[in-house]
């Protein structure tokens, strides 16, 4: 099969979250499976910046955006390690400025339109350059008006006749609503502004679009799947997704072992694995506290946190507990950034507990994997999360998570109790209650394990003998390729209505 992948952001090309590392990895994955694909993401600033060698395709866009033309170019690069070419859409105007999707905490204005033009052009430059997709892979929202397109302005197109599209919900939280004044930029007619399709209480949606239009639908984890469809974690779009709920399936997320395992990163002090984790993991250690400026204290357990200093991420449970888990003898390491009130909440920990805190208020990739190997403890109590990634990182590295029991942390750490430790099953500590009470009856646990020296090797091994690769989902993935192309055989058996118009 020929697999065309579309996404907002991919991996090294441009990251803001996981939806990058996914879009990176994924194609490679379904590739070494024997399959065709490719993938289309946007040409932002950034990604000139960091990948001057791009190659140009000669491709030249003309796009369509309400009563204008907009020309676009297509540049080309790999994924690392493979063959999988990467087409770069290139519209300065749209995407060579200093955010993705934004810039200091403010969404750009012209968002719709600037998403329009990525899909539209994704579609012109597939034909262009004679690539004939069995199966569209979209991702979230900013690719969610791609199947809608081609069921309507692009269906007697020859190359992409047979096309069916899976829609992938990363974050059913980011929806990409517009003024319904925008709709004349996609070039859709009124028709397809009604509740059954684009509306969304009287706005554009280009998320629930996706949901609408797609042959089959796919979102990151089994328990997230089973969320959204719930009022509490659905967003509005609960009802939408258990009409479709025959065509939804959670796959939980990989993680791409030629990037995020300690055998392979060569940024680490010492690389290791399951049966060196014990002396490796020790210089890691050491090396991470002495870059932190911390006491080195192989004794004394190191936690930390990486992401978002958010809300979502638990950020406010975590400000009841920092203290009280500083009172012992412990140490924390935080990466991120965010929100003020979490860099001013971080800068008074380190000041009111000296030789105990390090705050990193601002990202870098080689730091993310030097804390994964180097740390004891991962913090993730999110309040929802709908795969996750760092606790499967975590767990590769034989650092125990504590997550919140949502979306893929529940799917992917198994709770520490006597018969999962015997089982030999238990790779962290789950709670249950998004309450701050909860979250430190977890820690207590923590503590308490941490002076059982056997059982917490029994909890590093098991979550580092776990095998969280992309092969197995990208097997997965692969079965609903077919499914949809099975399903669309009848479908382009039958005549061609002259313009689709939704019901």
């Amino acid at each position: 099969m020929n697999i065309v992948f579309v996404a907002s952001e991919g991996v090294p090309f441009a990251k803001t979250g996981g939806l990058a590392d996914v879009a990176g990895a994924l194609p490679r994955a379904v590739a070494d499976l024997g399959h065709s694909t490719s993938l289309f993401i946007p040409c932002y600033r950034k990604v000139w910046e960091a990948n001057r060698d791009l190659a140009a395709t000669g491709i030249t866009l003309r796009i369509p955006i309400g009563t204008s033309t907009v020309l676009g170019h297509v540049f080309e690069g790999r994924l690392p390690d493979s063959d999988v070419p990467v087409y770069l859409i290139d519209q300065p105007d749209y995407f060579d400025r200093d955010g993705f999707y934004g810039h200091l905490g403010h969404d750009f204005e012209d968002n719709c339109e600037r998403f329009v033009f990525f899909q539209r052009a994704v579609l012109e430059a597939v034909v262009a350059l004679g690539i004939k997709p069995d199966v569209f892979h979209c991702n979230d929202w900013q690719t969610g008006l791609l199947p809608v397109y081609l069921k309507s302005l692009y269906h007697n197109i020859p190359e992409l006749a047979s096309a069916g599209c899976l829609f992938t919900i990363h974050n059913l939280a980011y929806q990409g609503l517009f003024w319904h004044w925008d709709l004349p930029l996609t070039g859709l007619d009124w028709s397809y502004f009604n509740y059954r399709a684009l509306e969304f209480h009287g706005k554009l949606s280009f998320m629930k679009a996706g949901l609408v239009f797609s042959d089959m639908l796919t979102t990151v984890s089994p328990t997230y799947a089973s969320e959204i469809q719930a009022q509490r974690h659905g967003a509005g779009l609960d009802g939408l997704l258990r009409d479709r709920q025959a065509d939804l399936r959670g796959i939980v997320n990989g993680i791409d072992e030629r990037s995020w395992t300690p055998r392979h990163e060569t940024m680490l002090a010492a690389n290791y694995d399951v049966d060196t984790v014990a002396t490796g993991k020790a210089a890691c250690k050491a090396w991470l506290q002495r870059r932190a400026g911390l006491p080195v204290r192989p004794d004394a357990p190191l936690f930390a946190q990486i992401g978002r200093l958010d809300p979502q991420k638990g950020w406010d449970l975590l400000a009841e507990v920092a203290d009280r888990l500083l009172e012992h003898d412990v140490q924390l390491i935080v990466l991120g950034t965010g929100h003020p009130k979490y860099h001013n909440l971080l800068e008074a920990l380190v000041h009111r507990h000296p030789g105990k805190v390090w705050a990193y208020l601002g990202f870098s990739d080689d730091l993310a994997h030097q804390i994964e190997a180097g740390a004891d403890v991962f913090l993730m109590p999110s309040l929802f999360e709908p795969c996750g990634l760092n606790q499967l990182y975590s767990l590769a590295h034989g650092t125990v998570p504590v997550v919140h029991a949502t979306g893929g942390l529940v799917d992917t750490v198994v709770d520490l109790t006597p018969q999962t430790l015997a089982e030999g099953r238990a790779t962290g500590f789950v709670f249950h209650e998004p309450t701050a009470a909860s979250v430190w009856r977890a820690l207590e646990r923590v503590l308490q394990t941490w002076s059982d020296r056997p059982t917490w090797e029994k909890l590093v091994k098991a979550g580092m003998s776990d095998d969280w690769s992309w092969k197995q989902s990208a097997g997965r993935y692969v079965e609903l390729y077919h499914e949809i192309q099975r399903r669309r055989r009848p479908q382009l058996a039958q005549p061609t209505r002259e313009k689709p118009v939704p019901a």
